[in-house]
């Protein structure tokens, strides 16, 4: 027996076996980007759809998506969480438009059929015909079985709080998928304490998805583009620092532990650092070191392929990728603490948040220089991106000053891709 063929084209040719030098092409075409939903979003990956704490309840639910897929996160009558796709098992219709609410069954407006929270078919109208003058008409054929059905469950593993989900009934367990180097700063935050819902932030950015997962692991921007960090020093080259991938380097860990503010000879020629800048609220600088941080002041998770773990002195917020064709992917970051937080510390966080999301006083410039790469891209494929600082190697280090992490993440792309 022969396998099926893969319906997608092979990736683009790189320049050489490494991953120092990245294709525009990587970035564009559609067909390329159904490859990489079928191999890294609907096979062998868990992807982050929710916090426990958005749907505390039996009945509450979250609307969100895996991939392009949209899916609904509801607890169920006995407490448990499920994962249903968001596809009527009669016309395929996406039945469920709110993003938040409470049910105790769902129900597609198009046909009225009914399921469970569990996703099981109890109600199909019609379902033994109508009967006129004695005589039945219509009706589902007589071996018509509810139980074949159902809603489409995906595979779910919770952890601290935090909800995955994966399509792929074979996947790995979600300890080993994170591996013994990022787990331990996924339960840094993540260590049993209730979570608090705080809000939310959305954006929609024009560009390809995997270049948030990029800015994210790339340390060298964050002092030279974004001004806040580099003048107030909480993120700055000349910071105690540390990154680290897992086994396969598709997850990274960037830790930074805040240094003094002020000039120093490694921010003084750069343009970005403005020594005369002042807040006008110095309540933004309110920082308060937790003891739950270890040490490092700000911990940034990448979790491939669809999430960004940020912890930014006390600001908290899971931030999801969705992607939405080759060109352009939705953002949603959700912001929260902890269920013991002081009343003082939760409008800390609030007021920290503000630093980032889409109009944050850091976070504004990464959509935009990923709007004006993804530009470039389209119209010049015959080129490709250089990610040669640090070297061409793949490997943990303690500095910042290196492009190791994006590297590390083409290595396992290519692995999956190429296969």
């Amino acid at each position: 027996m022969t396998s099926e063929p893969d319906p997608t084209p092979a990736p683009p040719a790189w320049p050489g076996d490494g991953t120092h030098r990245v294709p525009f092409t990587v970035y564009t075409g559609d067909a390329l980007h159904r490859r990489e939903l079928d191999r890294f979003f609907y096979r062998g990956h868990w992807c982050y759809v929710a916090l426990e704490a958005e749907i505390p309840n039996p009945g509450d639910f979250k609307r969100t998506v895996v991939g392009e897929r949209s899916v609904i996160v509801v607890r169920d009558a006995d407490g448990a969480v499920r994962v249903l796709e968001n596809v009527c098992a009669h016309r395929g219709m996406q039945f469920c438009r709110e993003r938040h609410g409470h049910r105790k069954e769902f129900v597609c407006p198009y046909h009225q059929w009914s399921y469970t929270l569990q996703g099981d078919l109890q109600g199909v109208p019609f379902r033994r015909g109508v009967r006129q003058a004695g005589v039945v008409q219509g009706g589902m054929p007589a071996d018509f079985k509810p139980a074949e059905h159902g809603l489409k469950a995906l595979q779910v593993a919770t952890r601290g709080g935090v909800v995955f989900a994966a399509f792929d009934p074979e996947v790995q367990a979600l300890e080993d998928f994170l591996g013994p180097a990022i787990l331990p700063y996924f339960d840094r935050v993540f260590n049993g304490r209730p979570l608090r819902l705080l809000g939310y932030n959305r954006q929609r950015i024009p560009g390809n998805w995997k270049l948030m997962q990029e800015n994210i692991k790339d340390p060298y921007h964050p002092g030279l583009l974004h001004t806040w960090f580099v003048t107030f020093g909480l993120w700055r080259a000349d910071n105690k620092s540390e990154l680290k991938m897992d086994a396969h380097h598709r997850h990274a860990a960037m830790i930074s532990t805040r240094g003094a503010a002020g000039k120093a000879d490694q921010v003084t020629q750069v343009s970005s650092f403005k020594a005369d800048m002042q807040l006008h609220d110095d309540r933004f600088l309110d920082i308060v070191p937790e003891a739950w941080w270890g040490g490092p002041s700000a911990v940034m998770t990448t979790v491939f392929p669809s999430l960004i773990i940020q912890q930014q002195v006390n600001s908290v917020s899971m931030r999801h990728i969705q992607p939405d064709g080759h060109g352009h992917f939705n953002f949603e970051w959700t912001h929260f603490g902890f269920a013991d937080d002081t009343e003082a510390m939760t409008q800390r966080r609030l007021r920290q948040a503000n630093l980032f999301g889409p109009a944050g006083f850091v976070s504004a410039d990464d959509g935009e220089v990923i709007e004006f790469s993804q530009r470039a891209f389209e119209v010049t494929p015959g080129q490709s991106t250089l990610v040669e600082l640090g070297g061409r190697d793949v490997a943990d280090t303690d500095h910042m000053i290196t492009e190791t992490l994006i590297r590390g993440m083409y290595r396992y792309w290519r692995e999956v891709m190429e296969r």
